[in-house]
C-alpha cells in the first residue's frame, strides 16, 4: 500500500489518480485524519505502508504572495513536516518521497546552463531576495540532508491538460499581463509517472530535478497556445521585471532554469519540454468541460 500525504491538493490529487489508474492499493491521510506534526499520531496513521509520498505543504492561493502573508502554515508544511515525515519513515524503514521545488534557485548556473541537484539554493534564507516560499521550500530540504531512503523530487512550475486555477497554462491564459522569462516547467502527468516509477522500480534514493527537458520562454508557451487553437487572445506584457514587482506582486519571483540530466539518466520518464506542451495542449479541456471529463 501507497500511503500519500496531501492527496487531495492540486499536485497531490495528480498522484493519486494515477496510482489508483495503475491499480496500486493507495491511500490518502488528510490532515483530518491525524496529527502531520506528531510522529506518533502520523506513524500510526501510516499504519503499514510500503511506501509514502508527501504532496503536503503550503503553496498559497493564488499564487506565492499568500506565502508572506501567511508565513507560519508556509513554515510549518513546508519545513517542519518534512522532518516529522522523515523521523517517521525512518523509524519504520521506509522508502519516501518528499515532493520539493526548483523555486529554490533562480537565473542559471554562470555558465548558462541548467542548475544541478549538486548545486546549493540560490533563493533560499541564505540569500536577502528570496521569496518566503522559496525560503522554506530551500529550508525543507536542508532538513532532509541526512535522510534515508528518501527521494526529493523537485518540480517546477506544474502544467497538465486540464484547465485549472493552478495549471501554469490556465494562469497565463487568465493574467491581464504576463511577465517575459525562461524557465524550465513540468508536465504534471510525467511527474506522477516519476513518483510512480520511484515506488516501483527504486532507483537511487536522493534528489532528483523532475522537469521536462530543456527550457522555454513565456512567448513560446504563448505562441503555442494561440497555434494549439486554446486562445486568440492579445497577450500584453510587462516591460520589465521591475514593474511587474511594482504593479503586480509582493514577493520575488524565481525563475531559473534546471538539469534533469540525473532523472533521465536513472530512468524517469520525462520527454523534452516542447513534446510535453503539445501534448498537453492537443489534448485540452477547457474549464466548462473539465467536471464532465474528470467523472467519466
Amino acid at each position: 500500500m501507497i500511503v500519500v500525504l496531501g492527496g487531495s491538493g492540486y499536485v497531490g490529487s495528480s498522484i493519486v489518480n494515477l496510482l489508483a489508474n495503475r491499480g496500486k492499493e493507495v491511500r490518502v491521510l488528510s490532515r483530518k485524519d491525524c496529527d502531520y506534526y506528531d510522529p506518533a499520531s502520523l506513524g500510526d496513521a501510516i499504519g503499514n505502508a510500503e511506501f509514502v509520498i508527501n504532496a503536503a505543504g503550503y503553496t498559497g492561493r493564488p499564487n506565492v504572495d499568500a506565502c508572506e502573508l501567511h508565513k507560519h502554515e508556509c513554515l510549518m508544511g513546508n519545513s517542519v513536516l518534512p522532518g516529522v515525515v522523515k523521523e517517521v519513515c525512518q523509524s519504520k524503514k521506509l522508502p519516501w518521497i518528499q515532493i520539493s521545488s526548483g523555486c529554490i534557485y533562480t537565473g542559471t548556473r554562470e555558465d548558462g546552463t541548467g542548475f544541478t541537484e549538486t548545486d546549493a539554493p540560490n533563493f533560499s534564507f541564505r540569500y536577502n531576495n528570496c521569496s518566503f516560499y522559496s525560503g522554506t521550500k530551500a529550508l525543507g530540504e536542508e532538513v532532509l540532508a541526512d535522510a534515508e531512503n528518501c527521494y526529493i523530487l523537485r518540480l517546477r512550475i506544474p502544467f497538465e491538460n486540464l484547465d485549472n486555477p493552478r495549471n501554469f497554462l490556465t494562469k497565463l491564459l487568465r493574467y491581464e499581463r504576463l511577465l517575459r522569462a525562461t524557465n524550465s516547467l513540468t508536465f504534471l502527468d510525467e511527474f506522477a509517472k516519476s513518483c510512480l516509477y520511484c515506488a516501483e522500480s527504486r532507483p537511487e534514493p536522493g534528489i532528483y530535478n523532475v522537469t521536462n527537458t530543456g527550457s522555454v520562454t513565456t512567448d513560446e508557451v504563448v505562441a503555442r497556445l494561440k497555434s494549439h487553437g486554446i486562445t486568440d487572445k492579445g497577450f500584453q506584457f510587462f516591460d520589465s521585471e521591475a514593474e511587474f514587482m511594482q504593479k503586480a506582486a509582493i514577493a520575488a519571483r524565481s525563475n531559473c532554469v534546471m538539469n534533469n540530466k540525473k532523472a533521465v539518466d536513472a530512468g524517469f520518464p520525462l520527454s523534452h519540454v516542447h513534446d510535453a506542451l503539445d501534448q498537453a495542449m492537443s489534448n485540452w479541456i477547457p474549464e466548462s468541460e473539465v467536471s464532465s471529463a474528470a467523472t467519466k
